[in-house]
Parts: C-alpha cells; sequence; structure tokens
C-alpha cells in the first residue's frame, strides 16, 4: 500500500497544478507579443517596439522558452526553478505550474508550441523534450518523449510558422536563418539574414504574424528585424530582411505571441502613421532601406553639442552663439585634428593616470577618420572644467560623435534628450541597450535638422574605494552629489554603432580603475514626443507607452530674462491613450522647464528657452549700468509676428554697445520672408543700426542694416525689408536670419547710451508702403572717398539731410540728380569728426539712410 500511494502522489504531481490558479483567463491570440525577463512580463507593440510592464514577479523562479498554445489560448513557459518544471500563463497573469520530473534538461531557454498544442522546449545541445499541451488530448500535460536534431545550433529562442507548420531560428555569430521540419528533424541553412550581417548579438525572443513575417529580437540593442515570408525562402536564395523597431533589452529574454495575429505595416510614403506606433514614412524603422528612406544618414557633429539643459545658463548660452556669429566663427573639419590609435590605447600608465583623450574609443565601428570638434567655449559658461569631443568619419559624413566632459560639482547638466523637444526635434522612441548585461537608456532623437540620430549618455564618479561607479539616469536630479565626474554623451546613425563606443568606453574606463557599480534607472514610460510654444500655449505630443490613465505636470518658468522664477502645476489626462496631443495655458513665458509622470515610474523632464534677449557688451569700454526685459503684450494681427518681450538698456561705451535677440535658442537660421517689413517702438540717444544676421553671410561688416536718429520720446518705426542695406550691395533676402540686432555706437568718447525697445513686430504692409508699387522701391545710396554715390532713372531735384548722434540735424541740402549715376561730394561741407546719417530724397523715391564717419 506504501508502494502505491507513492506512486500515485508521483502521477498525481505529472498531471496537475502544484497551485490555485488553474481558472485564469486566456489571451486568446490577442495582437500583442510578450516578452519574459527573469519572473517579469511585458506587452510588446511589434509595429513600434514599444513595451511596458505588465506583470512582476509572475512566479518565484524565472520564465523562459515561451511559447503561444494555439490548443487552449495561454502562453506557456519554462521554470528555471523549480527544476523540471513548467508554467501555464493566463491574460490576467495568473499561473499555474506543473512539475514533470522526466524532462532531460533544467533550465530550458528555447522553446514554442506547435498548432496541434505539442511543446518544443530545449536548451544547449540538439536534444529537445515535447510536451502534450493540448487539453482535448488523451495525453496532456504529459512528456512525450524526447527528439534530437542532426546538429547543434547556437541558438536561445524557435517560433513555429503557421504559414508552413515548420520552425524557424537565427543563430548568434552566423546570423543564419535555419528552417526546421520537426516532424524529420531536417535543419535547414537558409544563408545570412542580410540585415543582421556582422552582428554578434543573442536573439532571445523571436515571433510570427499571419502573414509569415519572422520577428527576431536582440537581447544587447532591443532592435526587432523582420524576415519576410520566411516559408518561400529557399537555401541559397534571396533573404528579404529589415529593421523593423526598437524595443527594450535584457540579459534574459523570451518572447511569445499568436502566430496568427497580424501586425499593422507601415506605408511609408502616404505622410500618415499607418502601423499606429506614431512615427510617420521614413522615420518608422520598418521604412529604412525603402527607395524614399536612406539607410544611413549623417548625425551632427560635436562643435554645436555639450549644451546645458536649465534655466540658468540660456542667456550664457545665447551669447556664446552670438559671439560666434559676430566673429564669424565656423568649424572647419578639414584643418581639425585627427586623432590615431596609439600603440599604447587602452594600456594604463605607469602612474595610472589618465586624460580625456585616453577615453575615447578608435576603430570602433569602422571609422575612416576620427576628428576632434571641441566646442571649447563651454568651459567658461558651464561646470565643465575639460571637453573633448570627436567626429567619426565615413565617406566626408559623420557617422557618430562622442563628447567626453570632465565636470566638477556634480554631473554635467545637459543631455541631447532633455532641451530639443520644443524647439523641432522629436524623441521618437526611448528604451534600454545593454552595457555588460546592465541596461543603459538609449533613445533616438529626430533633430532640428532632421536626422536620425541614436543617443546614450552616462557618467562615472570616483568613490573612495578609488574606484569608478557608472550612472545612467533619465533625470539629472537622479545622479549621486559626487565632486568630480567623468560625462559621456554619445550619438551614432546605428544602433549598432552607438553600443559599440558605450562598449569601448566602459572598457577604456576599467583600464585605469575598477567599475564597482553600477546605478540605473529605467526610461520614463510616459514622455514628449515633441512640442512647441505658441502664444502662452505648451502644445504637447504626449507618448503614453503604459497606458496610464492620468499624470501630473509641474513647471517652473520665467516671464522674462530677468524675471524671477514661478511655479505651476496641473493633472493631465491621458485616458490610456498611445497617443495625446495636450494644450496647457501658461500665458507668455521665456523659459519653461517641467516634469510629467504618474509619481511612481521615472518621469519625463523638458526644457525650453525662447531665443533669449541678450546684451553685446564685448568691447573693452562697454559697461551695463541697467538691462531689463519685460512682456511684450501687443495685440497680433493677420501677417503679423511678435517678437517675444521688451527690453530695456543703460550703458557707458566710447565704443558700441548692442542688444540682440535670437530667433532661436540655438541661433539656427529662420526664414522670415512671409513678411516684408520690420516695426518696433523705440526711445533713446544717438544712432541706431538694426542688423538682420544672416546665416549665410560670414563677414559681420556685409550684415544688411539700417539706421535711424533716436529721441526720447518713444516713438513707431517702420522698416520694409528692402530699406536694409549692405556694403555688398543688393536687395536682402532674409531666408537665413539667425538674429536681430540694434547697436548704438560712440565716436570715441566715453558716453551714457540709453535704448527702450517696445511691441517689436514682423510685418507684411501692403500698398503705399510695401512691394506692390516698384515706384516707391528704395534705392542704394554708397559712401567713398568722402562722397555719396547713387543713381537715378530720371532727372529730378533731391533733398539731403545729415543727423548726428544726438539726432540734430546738422545739414539741409538740394541738388539735382540726372539719369545714370551721381555723386555728391560731402568734402564741399564742413563737418565736425562723427558719426551721422545721411537720407537722401526725391519726390519720387526714398534711398537708403546711410552711417557714415567724418574725419
Amino acid at each position: 500500500m506504501k508502494i502505491k500511494f507513492t506512486l500515485l502522489i508521483s502521477l498525481f504531481a505529472l498531471f496537475f497544478t502544484t497551485d490555485n490558479h488553474a481558472q485564469s483567463t486566456p489571451f486568446n491570440c490577442d495582437y500583442y507579443a510578450y516578452l519574459f525577463q527573469f519572473n517579469d512580463v511585458y506587452s510588446i507593440d511589434l509595429a513600434s517596439g514599444n513595451s511596458f510592464l505588465v506583470a512582476a514577479d509572475v512566479t518565484p523562479g524565472n520564465i523562459n522558452g515561451a511559447g503561444y498554445n494555439a490548443a487552449d489560448g495561454y502562453i506557456w513557459g519554462s521554470l528555471k526553478t523549480p527544476t523540471h518544471t513548467i508554467v501555464k500563463i493566463g491574460k490576467d497573469f495568473e499561473v499555474s505550474t506543473y512539475e514533470l520530473p522526466t524532462l532531460p534538461f533544467n533550465n530550458a531557454y528555447i522553446g514554442d508550441i506547435a498548432p496541434d498544442g505539442i511543446y518544443y522546449l530545449k536548451n544547449g545541445g540538439t536534444t529537445y523534450a515535447m510536451i502534450d499541451l493540448n487539453p482535448a488530448s488523451p495525453t496532456y500535460l504529459t512528456h512525450l518523449g524526447n527528439g534530437t536534431l542532426p546538429q547543434s545550433l547556437t541558438i536561445h529562442d524557435w517560433a513555429f510558422n503557421a504559414v508552413d507548420g515548420k520552425l524557424y531560428t537565427v543563430e548568434k555569430a552566423s546570423n543564419k536563418l535555419y528552417r526546421i521540419d520537426i516532424s524529420t528533424n531536417a535543419v535547414e541553412d537558409l544563408g545570412e539574414v542580410p540585415i543582421m550581417s556582422g552582428n554578434n548579438y543573442t536573439y532571445g525572443a523571436v515571433y510570427f504574424d499571419l502573414a509569415g513575417n519572422f520577428y527576431v529580437s536582440s537581447n544587447q540593442t532591443g532592435t526587432i528585424y523582420i524576415v519576410n515570408d520566411v516559408a518561400n525562402i529557399s537555401a541559397g536564395g534571396p533573404i528579404s530582411s529589415n529593421l523593423f523597431a526598437f524595443g527594450p533589452s535584457s540579459s534574459s529574454n523570451d518572447g511569445a505571441r499568436c502566430p496568427t495575429a497580424p501586425v499593422p505595416v507601415e506605408d511609408c510614403t502616404n505622410g500618415t502613421d499607418d502601423d499606429g506606433d506614431g512615427l510617420v514614412d521614413c522615420d518608422d524603422p520598418s521604412c529604412s532601406g525603402v527607395e524614399a528612406c536612406p539607410v544611413i544618414e549623417p548625425t551632427s557633429g560635436g562643435d554645436n553639442g555639450g549644451l546645458e539643459s536649465n534655466n540658468r545658463l540660456a542667456e550664457k548660452i545665447n551669447k556664446r552663439n552670438y559671439d560666434r556669429i559676430r566673429t564669424g566663427y565656423q568649424f572647419d573639419k578639414t584643418s581639425a585634428r585627427r586623432l590615431q590609435r596609439a600603440n599604447n590605447y587602452a594600456m594604463s600608465s605607469s602612474n595610472n593616470s589618465f586624460a580625456l583623450e585616453d577615453l575615447i574609443p578608435l576603430e570602433i565601428i569602422g571609422e575612416e577618420e576620427a576628428i576632434e570638434s571641441t566646442p571649447t567655449d563651454l568651459v567658461a559658461i558651464t561646470n565643465a572644467t575639460d571637453i573633448l569631443s570627436v567626429d567619426y568619419e565615413y565617406n566626408n559624413e559623420t557617422i557618430a560623435t562622442i563628447m567626453a566632459i570632465k565636470s566638477e560639482n556634480g554631473v554635467y547638466e545637459h543631455t541631447k534628450t532633455i532641451c530639443d523637444r520644443l524647439l523641432g526635434a522629436e524623441l521618437l522612441s526611448v528604451s534600454t541597450i545593454q552595457i555588460r548585461e546592465h541596461n543603459f537608456i538609449k533613445s533616438i532623437i529626430k533633430n532640428t535638422e532632421g536626422q536620425m540620430e541614436f543617443t546614450l549618455s552616462f557618467s562615472a564618479y570616483v568613490d573612495t574605494s578609488d574606484a569608478f561607479k557608472l550612472e545612467c539616469h533619465w533625470n539629472l536630479d537622479r545622479y549621486e552629489s559626487a565632486g568630480e565626474y567623468y560625462n559621456f554623451q554619445i550619438w551614432a546613425n546605428s544602433v549598432d554603432k552607438l553600443l559599440a563606443l558605450g562598449n569601448e568606453v566602459v572598457n577604456l574606463l576599467e583600464v585605469y580603475k575598477p567599475i564597482e557599480s553600477y546605478n540605473l534607472s529605467t526610461p520614463p514610460p510616459v514622455y514628449i514626443k515633441k512640442g512647441r510654444y505658441e502664444n502662452g500655449q505648451l502644445h504637447l505630443d504626449v507618448a503614453n507607452v503604459n497606458q496610464t490613465e492620468q499624470i501630473w505636470f509641474d513647471a517652473g518658468y520665467k516671464t522674462s530674462e530677468t524675471s524671477g522664477l514661478d511655479t505651476m502645476s496641473t493633472v493631465l489626462d491621458l485616458n490610456q491613450n498611445f497617443l495625446s496631443t495636450i494644450n496647457i495655458e501658461t500665458g507668455q513665458v521665456f523659459d519653461i522647464g517641467f516634469r510629467i509622470g504618474d509619481g511612481i515610474q521615472t518621469p519625463d523632464d523638458v526644457f525650453m528657452s525662447d531665443g533669449p534677449w541678450g546684451v553685446d557688451d564685448f568691447a573693452n569700454s562697454t559697461s551695463v549700468n541697467s538691462y531689463s526685459v519685460s512682456q511684450n503684450t501687443s495685440l497680433v494681427s493677420a501677417g503679423e509676428k511678435r517678437i517675444e518681450r521688451n527690453v530695456m538698456l543703460s550703458a557707458e561705451t566710447s565704443e558700441y554697445v548692442s542688444l540682440y535677440k535670437a530667433f532661436t535658442p540655438r541661433f539656427k537660421a529662420v526664414d522670415i520672408t512671409d513678411f516684408n517689413s520690420l516695426s518696433f517702438m523705440a526711445k533713446g540717444t544717438g544712432i541706431l543700426d538694426v542688423r538682420f544676421v544672416k546665416k549665410g553671410i560670414v563677414d559681420w561688416n556685409d550684415q544688411y542694416k539700417y539706421s535711424i536718429a533716436l529721441n526720447n520720446t518713444l516713438t513707431e518705426h517702420t522698416i520694409n525689408f528692402d530699406e536694409f542695406a549692405s556694403q555688398i550691395g543688393g536687395t536682402p533676402t532674409f531666408d537665413d536670419v539667425v538674429t536681430l540686432v540694434f547697436t548704438m555706437e560712440a565716436n570715441g568718447n566715453l558716453q551714457e547710451k540709453q535704448l527702450n525697445i517696445e511691441n517689436i513686430k514682423l510685418k507684411t504692409v501692403f500698398g503705399s508702403l510695401g512691394v506692390a508699387d516698384s515706384n516707391q522701391l528704395q534705392s542704394s545710396v554708397l559712401y567713398y572717398n568722402n562722397a555719396l554715390h547713387l543713381s537715378s532713372k530720371t532727372k529730378e531735384s533731391a533733398r539731403i539731410a545729415i543727423v548726428d548722434i544726438t539726432g540734430k540735424i546738422v545739414m539741409n541740402d538740394s541738388f539735382t540728380l540726372q539719369p545714370g549715376n551721381n555723386v555728391y561730394r560731402l568734402d564741399k561741407i564742413s563737418l565736425p569728426t562723427g558719426l551721422y546719417l545721411v537720407k537722401v530724397s526725391t519726390n519720387s523715391l526714398e534711398y537708403d539712410i546711410i552711417k557714415i564717419t567724418t574725419q
């Protein structure tokens, strides 16, 4: 009786659940794929790669070898512990476990279930086990026996194709696609998958769709590849493959999905989001390589990178960019220093000291050249004490950039993801990338130039044990308040280059000090894809990966460059929608930094600054007595655009002082040709030069300008665009304007300068003030050899007025213009040495107002 009782208990263990959750809900072939990482379950949208945690710690042991069972609608997997145990998982993530003592191995990590309900499970080697999971079968939950493949494959998952009933898998390192006929154990080598060529990744999760397309996920990068219509691929024949999406990385990765569920496909040319992933046409990875979408695009370089993401430095950055424009600075790639991989690369010195250059990867991503692109002017305005950036070049295009920054008093306060999303850039996705089996945050950004960049930022500091601690966080306030940081910002035109560079930086760090720990955050599940600020409103496109119902919006903002900080907070309803467009009333702001999140998971941080006002006090004699900025509250009519904020300045100088307003925070060129005039109210002392600074003109003295005489009464001025003149001649086309500059010059003696400018607008003016009437077009006046040179179409009388810097008219005269060129000599009149404005007019024409200096 004792023997019979023991046998009965053993049989009971073979056939029945060991817990109390047998009545869970089946999945029944839903749309999503499910990714198992250890004992957590993520829902994956294959079309986008977006994933979110749907259940944590569903079993005590790790789950692997997962597959969808069409015979009962559940997902099944293999448990690492307890051994010889499989698990049944419902849509409510209730589980039932079953022990099968006769399984030939522990910790099976490769598995899928055939349409008839037979579970094929294996680990390394050639042996696989067969388990009957068809509830209608008399051998349900029975280990049916084992099979043997004719060869060993280095694989980590396989999946059944519902089109032909065959198993498919991709091998690590060789990247070969294999077809397995499980009824005969025949293994067919179909050849290397082209899109995976050169990879050495673990493909731990694979899936099928209704059309028989095969989806393969890389553990290290999270990249999801597609191999099209695998049932019709023959050995040695062509294999159609491509990128499909960018999902999460993991060191333990296994996937399951109903193979007869469809996956939406993006049409790459129709300008709409066909597959619902928030990505349109060429922004969608699945369009990579399509004729309309190039496979490889260049990225931005390091020379313009490294700008900080907070409201303390917007004006300093503005001044740095203005100085570059004023001095004609341009990064010359041809003359930049080339970095070469030395014989002692990745070798520590005798005293174990190192510089930033020792932490720069070389000859890792197949670059033809590595050139230095360091923006050294950042040291003066940030907490950086040393900077080195390197652009990796291939075919004369930048394919990746790394910026290494040494900072004091904490981490370097900038990431590429925080700033640019309200300035024209778009965050296409955010997930993870795996370095040494640790998940670092990666993101994909479409920058303001339209280039797609894969980005990674992390930092290291030396702790008290003289070892590195590595940190990677989405939020800057998560970093430790350590003293000295080594910060790395990496961006590349592919996720594979990004991973290679990130891996090598960690390797180089470890050459000099051991890595003691990794402190890493998860990506934000709700984030701002893109947005804009306009007329007192934030317009935000929000991606809601984990289907959150509501999030908090907490903001700090300033209404002008010289105002204090205000705050606001509100709740945003997302209604579990994946994509939402949210409008938030902020009132007029100069800059705003805000955080969104559910208060539990990683929040998203965004910072925006309008193009700031600034003071050009670079002249040695110039000192600013007072400077303030206030809101421009003037009403805007049709055909007008308000230039944000009014400005007031008091300064002393014997040379010059300027106010400037950037059109964008990064001094990006904008096209203002939809307008044809500039208007503003102004009062002050002396002559005011007004310039629209064009990006296409390098020499500051060649920029187009117009001069007016100021007085102590606030006076409205309207300047037609064609009234702006340059010493290079011609009529300006303001299609690449970076900044608007107001300059007051002195005559060599120390003078006090006052300037108020208000209600600045770009306008489209028609009729007598516009370009419709050709007789009103301004004509050019040139001044050289102490004479005015101007032309006329007819013989007519002209009037000339000369005004000094106080606004006083010092001379009125008249003379007769002849058809053709005319010369009016100024040496016939006596003018003290100084700066003057000259205006020439006739009954039919208004000539350019020009500025002259007499000796």
